[in-house]
C-alpha cells in the first residue's frame, strides 16, 4: 500500500532541517499503555472479502501497545489451533472461530460483541 502524499511541511512534523549543530529535536512521547481488559470494547467480525474466498475472524477495537496486541493475538491463535496475524489494532484469525474467541475473551476479562456479517 503506497504511503499517502504529504502536501505541506506541517505534515512532516514542523522541523525539516536545522543548521544548528547543537539542535536536538523534541522527543515525542507515545502513550502506548494498554487499557484494562474490562474497559475495552472489542468487536468480533467474520470476513470473507479479499481473502480468496476463505473466512477469517477479525477482532477490532483493541486499545494498547503493539506488544500487548501481539500477546493477545498469540494467545487466541494458540487456543484456536490456527494461524493469523495481529497488526494495526486488529487481530486476524484464520477460519470461523467467533464463538470460541467470544468465550476466550470473556475469560480474559474483555468485553466483546459479535459484529458485522
Amino acid at each position: 500500500m503506497p504511503k499517502p502524499k504529504s502536501n505541506s511541511l506541517a505534515d512532516l512534523g514542523g522541523m525539516v532541517y536545522s543548521t544548528n549543530p547543537n539542535y536536538k529535536p523534541d522527543e515525542v512521547e507515545e502513550n502506548n499503555e494498554s487499557v484494562a481488559p474490562s474497559r475495552q470494547d472489542l468487536r468480533v467480525w467474520l470476513e470473507k472479502n479479499h481473502r480468496g474466498g476463505k473466512t477469517a475472524t477479525v477482532i477490532k477495537g483493541f486499545i494498547g501497545s503493539a506488544d500487548d496486541l501481539e500477546t493477545l493475538g498469540k494467545t487466541l491463535k494458540t487456543k484456536c489451533g490456527t494461524g493469523g496475524t495481529a497488526k494495526d489494532g486488529e487481530i486476524i484469525i484464520q477460519g470461523d472461530h467467533r464463538d470460541k474467541i467470544m468465550t476466550m475473551l470473556a475469560q480474559l476479562g474483555y468485553k466483546a460483541k459479535k459484529a458485522g456479517s
